[in-house]
């Protein structure tokens, strides 16, 4: 299985190097034919210069994908969804199949039918920097086993989801994640509920981690485009004091209902030492490895070894550090906590080959949704407002940290900046751009893109992992709309909705 992951990554980044080369190819055919083209008299010169321009953004970024195009996303999601519902057996051995077969007609309708070589490759980067990360973590949290010999109370469940929130933004929500599920369901062995698993993701895998750039991808992102790395502390911690204490609230009264049943129908004397273990702390210096690897960006720090590509360097020195993070801690895991845990590689497997469905098939979409915002209909419909609930939306069902990419750069593209310019990201930032509202505008893209990646399993990576961790243990979690019906809607939609109201729609 481990085999398998890792010649899953590898046949991926042999294509990344080919398209690469391919690219190049393009960018030198455009120069010669601009060479040539600057040899005629000066007015043809100028004539041809604007037309060699278009050709060449053609050349490199290809046409625009038409709108059917979304329909192989669509319909993988419509399989994630009902899959394990009504075709159990059908979709847990074909699933890579279908998602990767998914994705390759996506790609292979990008690169020869619309000669863009641009999409895919910058997919292909993205994914890969996105599973390396979550493998890592995945792996090196594996390796520690906390065992917590005390009652599950209500008490004590808001307080490990607590200080779950807290340690996402240190580690990441999939750090988190990763290292507190299977202790959370070990301290509620005997009576534990789909619903502990869901606020788990609610409040650890998601809300929890919008504090500092490392909790969770989309955040990350906008630091590396300019955005300060303590600006989202300073402004995102009402907001997220607000989801957890009415979540942890919701919870509280949920589980108290619950075990109190669960204790008048199976009253029995447990004698508990309220003693704390650990296992494998070792591996904690892995998770810390993986931490100060995510810092490692070429567009950053110079001197990293880098592809460029697209105006842009891309460097897999982070993805190699991370991947051998992952094979190290794991030959060298204290083999106690590894099998306390009962760690096995299918959660990170299902993740995989989901994610590669899902990045390849939402290219579309996101061109669609980008190119409709920076038009002139769209900046105009841009506010807090429009910002909060259009990044919400897409962040649900698309990968959140693209979504938030392609609305910031909407959002300064309104303002007449560039996202590609460090010092105008700060600006909008710092809401000096222009006397306008840009600070409540990233606030809203901010916020919208980490909380509703909790609305369903495939809004952020560790929610399918969680996902998978807890039908392992023999947890009987809600199918795709099982959990947003019973789950987001009737509890994470309303928080939303007052978190938008409070602070967004009339500040």
């Amino acid at each position: 299985m481990k085999k398998s992951l890792v010649s899953f990554i590898i046949f991926f980044g042999i294509i990344f190097f080919g398209l690469t080369l391919a690219s190049e190819t393009y960018a030198e055919t455009v120069q010669t034919a601009t060479d040539l083209l600057a040899q005629n008299s000066a007015d043809q010169a100028m004539d041809s210069a604007n037309s060699v321009d278009i050709h060449a953004e053609d050349a490199e970024h290809g046409h625009s994908a038409p709108g059917w195009l979304v329909i192989p996303f669509v319909a993988l999601l419509l399989m994630i969804a009902t899959g394990p519902l009504f075709y159990e057996h059908f979709w847990h051995h074909n699933y890579p199949k279908i998602a990767v077969g998914f994705s390759i007609l996506v790609v292979l309708y990008y690169l020869f039918a619309l000669d863009n070589v641009h999409a895919p490759v910058h997919a292909l980067a993205e994914y890969i920097q996105f599973i390396a990360l979550l493998a890592s973590l995945y792996v090196a949290s594996g390796g520690i086993l906390i065992e917590i010999d005390k009652k599950a109370t209500p008490n004590a469940n808001v307080a490990l989801l607590l200080i779950g929130a807290v340690i996402s933004n240190l580690i990441g929500t999939t750090g988190a994640s990763m290292l507190l599920i299977r202790p959370f369901i070990r301290l509620n062995k005997g009576n534990i509920k789909p619903y502990h698993i869901v606020f788990f993701i609610l409040m650890v895998s998601n809300v929890g981690g919008s504090l500092t750039p490392i909790g969770d991808p989309p955040l990350f992102l906008g630091f590396l485009k300019g955005v300060p790395f303590f600006w989202t502390i300073e402004h995102n911690w009402p907001a997220w004091g607000l989801a957890l204490i009415l979540l942890a609230t919701v919870f509280y009264f949920l589980d108290r209902r619950f075990s109190k049943e669960e204790e008048d129908e199976f009253a029995e004397e447990i004698t508990y030492s309220n003693k704390f273990t650990l296992l494998g702390a070792k591996n904690f210096g892995w998770l810390l490895v993986v931490i100060c690897a995510v810092f490692l960006d070429p567009n950053v720090i110079e001197g990293v070894p880098a592809i460029e590509y697209d105006g842009q360097k891309f460097s897999f020195l982070r993805e190699i550090i991370m991947l051998s993070v992952a094979f190290f801690s794991y030959k060298f895991a204290d083999q106690r906590a590894l099998k306390g845990n009962e760690f096995n590689f299918e959660p990170i497997r299902e993740v995989a080959f989901i994610f590669i469905g899902i990045f390849g098939t939402m290219m579309p979409a996101l061109e669609l949704v980008g190119n409709f915002a920076k038009s002139p209909e769209g900046a105009a419909l841009i506010t807090p407002n429009t910002l909060y609930w259009g990044t919400g939306s897409l962040s649900a069902v698309l990968d959140n940290a693209p979504t938030y990419l392609n609305f910031l750069a909407a959002a300064m593209a309104s303002e007449g900046a560039d996202i590609g310019n460090i010092a105008a990201v700060r600006e909008f930032a710092a809401n000096t751009m222009n006397n306008s509202d840009t600070t409540f505008q990233l606030l809203a893209i901010s916020i919208a893109s980490v909380f509703f990646g909790a609305m369903t399993y495939i809004g952020n990576g560790p929610n399918f992992m969680v996902k998978s961790i807890a039908e392992q243990s023999g947890i009987k979690m809600p199918s795709f709309f099982g959990y947003i019906i019973r789950f987001t809607l009737p509890i994470l939609l309303p928080i939303l909705f007052l978190v938008w109201l409070i602070f967004i729609a009339f500040v």
